[in-house]
């Protein structure tokens, strides 16, 4: 059974606030529910505290990075040059050579596939582990979507120490009127929606103060605007059985009010307490700051955080996809992503930390083949047939290749994992049963993801 698909084309105006209710903060908080069993059964052989997930939204070139082709075709084989990594066998591109040399922590997943071309439904089949209700082309965030992994999380195990349970960022994911689902807890309600931050970790001066408050608001003018709020919504509800009841974002305002001025959550956010040496080894740019403070919060006790590596469709290379990954986007990533992998190991974190790298689909084998998307002859187009994601950390055996696609990276070559397995192998590493049970607005039952772990990834 599935949700309701009453709202075909998106979120109404009043979901609107629902969705992104955080524009007093510019970020979601979920709420802090009081003491519940635990919906899920758990999951055996599970070892990870925290996943950090870093997400191209765009879609990497599998073909281009960690699925290399080098005896295909010319005008499939691309332009860049694969290189030796420290797993014996296992090959990627020469502008990753930092992970190459950490590809004993790493295992690649070479044979992920799903159907969807398209950006939305994609994003929503990876960052959920389902397809979006009620999707055929482009359907934007709807409050019939499954949740994603924070949301989900926050739903089956509630907290009571006022840690959220998920934090997005440095970015949002939407472009114009079209705004990314999977980034919510959809039918689950706003209330387990995770934190988004958007603001650049990676700008001089980014602290707590600088979270998407309003322009001339400080913390601590912030507790005195709070106040003064607080007394406006009274007196306009004067009279009624339950004021403060009937403001649905008074209790989110109030935690987020209570994390960002006090507690390790808050702290987490000060990068300038950390050695400039070690901010250097991340990178000085928005990828390596935003996993540095991936880092900082997964000391801080939150579960789950999704790191976004640029903007909507950032890795979207249908023109100029060589020079737009040399460039700009692996070497970033390269560096960004072995500072962290480093950083967790020597903090003895690794093994309590899920990793994954992942976008939504790979690009097309055929440099400049185009589905109706006006490639560039240098571009690649969207390509879901068959894809690769990065896991290290949380019990995974690293220096191993999982699957395999053809021999142009169009197809599976052998075992397909779905969207659906990515999920249940996410909520595995974190002990969560995937064959859960959640409940929609309406009270349905539904299971938490179609799927099952990749189990050669924890070395079954």
């Amino acid at each position: 059974m599935t949700p309701s698909h009453r709202h075909a084309t998106g979120i109404l105006r009043r979901e609107v606030l629902q969705v992104g209710f955080s524009g007093f903060l510019g970020m979601s908080l979920p709420r802090v529910l009081s003491a519940a069993p635990s919906r899920d059964a758990g999951a055996r052989g599970s070892r990870a505290k925290s996943v950090i997930l870093a997400f191209m939204s765009g879609g990497l070139s599998h073909i281009d990075s960690v699925d290399m082709k080098p005896d295909a075709p010319e005008g499939i084989r691309g332009e860049f040059r694969p290189i030796e990594t420290a797993a014996p066998g296992i090959w990627f591109c020469e502008h990753l050579p930092m992970l190459a040399q950490r590809a004993g922590d790493l295992a690649v997943v070479r044979s992920l596939a799903h159907k969807y071309t398209n950006h939305l439904n994609a994003t929503h089949e990876i960052l959920t582990g389902s397809s979006q209700p009620g999707a055929f082309f482009d359907k934007i965030a709807s409050r019939d979507d499954f949740p994603c992994y924070a949301s989900a999380l926050d739903y089956l195990r509630p907290r009571t120490d006022g840690v959220p349970t998920g934090v997005t960022l440095p970015t949002f994911l939407m472009e114009g009127p079209l705004t990314w689902p999977g980034q919510h807890a959809g039918f689950l309600g706003p209330r387990h929606d995770p934190w988004h931050i958007r603001q650049d970790p990676s700008k001089p001066g980014f602290r707590v103060e600088s979270l998407a408050l309003p322009v001339g608001f400080s913390v601590e003018r912030l507790t005195g605007r709070q106040a003064l709020l607080d007394r406006v919504n009274d007196a306009m509800l004067a009279g009624t059985d339950a004021a403060r009841d009937r403001d649905p974002m008074s209790e989110q305002r109030a935690r987020a009010m209570a994390l960002l001025t006090s507690g390790r959550v808050g702290a987490a956010f000060n990068l300038d307490d950390e050695a400039p040496e070690v901010r250097d080894r991340y990178g000085r740019h928005p990828f390596g700051q935003s996993l540095l403070l991936s880092r900082r919060l997964v000391e801080a006790g939150v579960p789950i955080v999704q790191v976004n590596l640029g903007g909507a469709q950032r890795w979207d290379t249908h023109s100029a996809n060589f020079k737009s990954l040399k460039d700009h986007l692996l070497p970033p990533t390269d560096r960004g992503l072995s500072a962290l992998l480093d950083d967790l190991k020597a903090r003895g974190l690794l093994d309590d930390t899920l990793v994954v790298l992942a976008g939504e689909f790979g690009r097309t084998p055929r440099i400049g083949a185009s589905t109706g998307n006006n490639n560039t002859p240098d571009g690649r187009d969207h390509w879901a047939a068959v894809f690769s994601a990065l896991f290290a950390g949380g019990g995974v055996r690293g220096g191993q290749a999982i699957g395999a696609s053809d021999r142009i990276g169009a197809y599976p070559a052998g075992t397909a994992y779905s969207p659906g397995d990515f999920a249940a192998t996410i909520y595995h590493a974190l002990g969560v049963d995937h064959e859960s049970e959640l409940r929609d607005r309406l009270g349905r039952p539904l299971r938490l993801c179609e799927g099952a772990p990749i189990a050669p990834l924890f070395g079954a």
